[in-house]
């Protein structure tokens, strides 16, 4: 479970955003919206997001050689004519960006593992709850 914030026209308001068994989710202005991932995101009636953005942080630790290090993982999510989804990973002074991914979670933080140092992986908590 991850709180952020959701901006369209209308206004600002807090969110939380749950993850689980391939499933994204959050409530927004009393309506709920599921998908398999950020770029699915639909109510039941089968509307879609548009028009907004949806920015969260979540703690990411970096292992190296067995030591963990505290890490930031933002998230930019941008819902107009299509899905963007910009992760930046912020860990020992350094930021490592995915580049926009086209709502893909995966496929961004495969974009950021790639610039890792040597032997530096993400942890494991995060990645069983995605």
């Amino acid at each position: 479970m991850w709180t952020g914030w959701y901006r369209d026209r209308r206004g600002a308001e807090a969110i939380v955003i749950t993850a689980g068994g391939r499933r994204v989710a959050t409530r927004i202005r009393g309506i709920e919206y599921e998908g398999a991932d950020f770029a699915a995101l639909r109510a039941a009636d089968g509307t879609a997001l548009n028009g907004c953005v949806l920015e969260w942080d979540l703690p990411l630790p970096v292992v190296t050689g067995g030591t963990a290090q505290p890490a930031t993982l933002s998230c930019l999510l941008t819902v107009s004519d299509r899905v963007d989804l910009n992760l930046t990973l912020h860990c020992g002074g350094t930021a490592y960006e995915s580049g926009i991914a086209g709502g893909g979670f995966d496929e961004a933080l495969a974009r950021i593992a790639r610039q890792l140092p040597p032997g530096a992986e993400f942890g494991r908590r995060l990645l069983e709850n995605a």
